[in-house]
């Protein structure tokens, strides 16, 4: 498919890098608690933040309608999960690229956006010399620089502020990776930027801490937590941790220290309903497939170029979805909301018989955005009741209202 049309600056003399300054380090940021620190504000596009920070208007309608030509069908059930789609399916590369997190689709994807010149540059995210979890993003230039960013940083990383680099660069076509706060952000001053052509590769994102907030995490749940390399909550209902000498260390979800980790969460990630990025062009992550396998959701056309930069190198099979998730979200409402924290030995039992029984594939999905969203909006509810109504968008309601909250 051919992609839509370019995406054209506004003229260089209402240009934001003219006329604003990034907010100066240390400031409150507009979102103040909420804020996600995407970065914007620490650019000279910092102008456009009222009306472009997700955590001061939701516009979901808006920016599916500009991105993807219409918003989502709220009557169709994948759609009102997943968000606008063309196509959904799961893969895995053939030739997994060594030290990726899991296949590496998404760098690749990367790696072949430069090589075939259909961008000039990627922003992406690398870390910090010091520190593995310290995220610092770039705009990579070479497959090399792209593939050095590999491997996921769970903590809040300010990806927009490398939109300063922009002007003067010469990069005319990007390719920007990014989760749904970021997205969100990107799209809304896209219009304004200096590009040609835009490509959004999305991460599903849910649950990211501060650097502190991660070691809190990391000291409560892992046995060696200064060697994790990376870890990620899986389909099979654990959490699965890489250290530095290859060693591989799973723990029960139902066996984290619930009572230590209840606020160890961003305020913005307990206050987003945008958990499979609705605004990327192509989505690449875990959450809809079965265990092994990566689920992509195609959203537009611009989507479909980026899917066949690869997928001649990609196993594809179709998604599938199996078992029943709506008692487990209830019940675990109820033990999230009560801080409960069982026993390793009962943890490893439920967690068995729900791996074996519980949902998979995009029942699996579902069950963490439902999950997700009830969790949410109790907490916007309890810490930010002003904006309960506002900040929920449609999509969100309708899943969010088939289960009892608890009282505020």
């Amino acid at each position: 498919m051919d992609a839509p049309g370019p995406v054209t600056a506004t003229s260089h003399s209402q240009a934001p890098h003219e006329r604003a300054r990034p907010l100066a380090k240390g400031s409150v940021y507009p979102a103040k608690d909420l804020c996600s620190q995407c970065g914007l504000c620490d650019s000279r596009w910092v102008a456009y933040v009222k009306s472009s920070c997700a955590f001061l208007e939701q516009r979901f309608e808006a920016m599916e309608t500009a991105a993807h030509g219409r918003s989502r069908d709220l009557d169709n059930q994948d759609e009102l999960y997943f968000g606008v789609q063309q196509r959904m399916l799961t893969a895995r590369l053939r030739r997994p690229i060594e030290g990726a997190q899991w296949t590496g689709i998404v760098s690749r994807i990367g790696v072949r956006a430069l090589e075939t010149g259909l961008v000039d540059a990627v922003l992406c995210v690398g870390q910090s010399e010091t520190d593995r979890f310290t995220p610092v993003p770039r705009l990579a230039r070479t497959p090399e620089e792209v593939l050095s960013a590999r491997v996921n940083k769970p903590t809040l990383s300010p990806n927009l502020e490398v939109l300063e680099q922009l002007p003067g660069s010469g990069i005319r076509r990007l390719l920007a990776i990014g989760v749904g706060c970021q997205i969100q952000a990107l799209r809304a001053v896209q219009p304004t930027l200096p590009l040609d052509e835009l490509f959004v590769l999305g991460l599903p994102c849910v649950d990211n801490v501060s650097r502190q907030g991660l070691q809190t995490f990391l000291e409560s749940t892992v046995s060696s937590p200064h060697t994790v390399v990376h870890y990620e909550f899986m389909q099979d209902f654990r959490i699965h941790f890489r250290h530095s000498d290859g060693r591989e260390e799973t723990v029960p979800f139902f066996g984290l220290d619930t009572p230590k980790l209840k606020d160890v969460f961003a305020p913005s990630c307990l206050s987003c309903f945008d958990y499979t990025n609705a605004g990327a062009d192509l989505v690449v992550g875990y959450m809809g497939a079965t265990f092994g396998r990566q689920w992509l959701t195609v959203r537009n056309p611009r989507g479909q170029v980026l899917l066949d930069l690869v997928e001649p190198e990609l196993d594809v099979a179709p998604v599938s979805s199996s078992g029943d998730r709506r008692a487990a979200v209830q019940q675990g409402i109820e033990a999230y909301d009560k801080a409960v924290k069982l026993p390793l030995w009962l943890a490893r039992l439920i967690g068995c018989v729900v791996k074996r029984f519980g949902p998979k594939g995009l029942e699996y999905g579902r069950f963490s955005i439902d999950s997700h969203f009830t969790r949410n909006a109790l907490w916007l509810r309890r810490h930010h009741p002003e904006k309960l109504e506002a900040h929920i968008p449609a999509f969100a309601k309708a899943i969010i209202s088939r289960y009892r909250l608890p009282a505020a």
